[in-house]
């Protein structure tokens, strides 16, 4: 009896230990996602600028309701809960001329994933904390959107 006891500790911990790391990597799945749409959100913010000088939003709220144009254009629903670290509250990129343009999770955890990212975030490749990954919108070369998806900003009109 005693030796089964042992046996289903046994069984329970190491199920305990892929539950941990399946449930880290579906964060991380979460978290690639989340960032993305950051990364989206700031360059639609960015390349949406009226007029010819383009910028960066000063805060991540900026994102939610942008009332530089006659109607209200919103590039965000909410500010994302991080995965990572379960908050609102992410760590942000400085722009060199002001602004944010990109954001990072404020999690000193060590990621699973350290390969096999996509062509946007080959630099996370190897990283040894999260914190590292930074989703960063830089303009390309030439001043061309064509980086970006082409969607309609939420408007005011649309909710």
């Amino acid at each position: 009896m005693l030796f089964a006891v042992a046996a289903a500790g046994a069984l329970l911990a190491a199920g305990s230990v892929v539950w941990h790391q399946e449930s880290q990597r579906a964060r991380e799945r979460e978290l690639l996602l989340i960032g993305k749409e950051f990364r989206r959100a700031i360059g639609l913010y960015y390349e949406r600028s009226p007029g010819s000088v383009k910028r960066y939003p000063e805060k991540l709220e900026e994102l939610l309701r942008d009332d530089r144009h006659l109607s209200v254009q919103r590039y965000l629903r909410r500010i994302y809960r991080d995965p990572m670290t379960g908050k609102t509250e992410w760590g942000v990129v400085r722009a060199p001329g002001g602004g944010v343009m990109g954001v990072y999770s404020l999690s000193d955890a060590l990621p699973i994933k350290a390969g096999g990212f996509d062509e946007k975030e080959k630099e996370f490749e190897g990283a040894p904390r999260y914190s590292e990954w930074k989703f960063v919108y830089s303009p390309p070369p030439g001043g061309s959107n064509a980086s970006l998806p082409q969607l309609p900003a939420i408007r005011t009109a649309d909710r």
